[in-house]
């Protein structure tokens, strides 16, 4: 395959890179900034890619932000690919935060007691953890005698996704749009700059072959 690493990592590699990148986040970052400024779309598509995946970071949907923020780029009509790289606004940096307004949002709208930032942590870890070890056990109870268990998944869609879904949707909407309209302008600044300087360059190779074809015939 063409875009397989020929040196394969082993899982703990991977997970330390995915925590803390190897040339450190800032210059994951820069990274992102320079792929979006490269997308070919309008200003305005990139922008709108890039408010669909900011959004979608706010959403319980983990392991399909990017199908999510894709679906949601199509919708839009933004560019997809900068939709996939606005998902990286989520990131273990900002996960807790993004966690904890989400949650604490949900619940709020919800009219319940939110959860403290400890609280938000266990919910989304150990929680999260119980919930996916019902969904084991279950499905090995149908090849064996152990009665289903439920009561795991049903706290934790009642206490984490369900507010966790209804809670990142304001501060989602308000976050993307803080995004979109701060990319906007740096994109087009950017294209501009861009389209002048190819021009420029093209100019100057057209002045360069003329210059060349004018003395070609002093030669003779």
């Amino acid at each position: 395959m063409v875009f397989k690493r020929r040196d394969k990592r082993p899982f703990w590699r991977a997970v330390a890179d995915f925590m803390w990148p190897r040339g450190g986040w800032a210059r994951a970052f820069t990274y992102i900034k320079h792929r979006l400024h490269r997308l070919p779309d309008p200003p305005h598509r990139i922008a709108r890619g890039i408010f669909a995946g900011v959004f979608t970071t706010f959403t319980p949907f983990y392991g399909l932000h990017f199908v999510v923020a894709a679906l949601l780029a199509w919708v839009l009509r933004g560019s997809i690919p900068a939709a996939l790289l606005g998902t990286f606004f989520g990131n273990p940096l900002t996960y807790v935060p993004i966690g904890v307004v989400s949650l604490q949002t949900g619940h709020f709208i919800l009219g319940r007691t939110g959860p403290g930032e400890d609280e938000v942590r266990r919910s989304l870890g150990g929680k999260f953890l119980d919930a996916g070890d019902d969904l084991r056990n279950n499905f090995l109870a149908i090849f064996s005698e152990h009665e289903a268990d439920w009561h795991s998944l049903h706290v934790f869609y009642d206490e984490v996704f369900f507010p966790y879904m209804i809670g990142g949707i304001i501060p989602g909407i308000i976050t993307a749009l803080i995004c979109y309209y701060l990319s906007l302008p740096v994109i087009q600044a950017y294209q501009n700059r861009r389209k002048g300087a190819l021009k420029a360059k093209w100019e100057a190779m057209k002045e360069k072959k003329a210059l060349k074809a004018d003395a070609k015939p002093k030669q003779d």
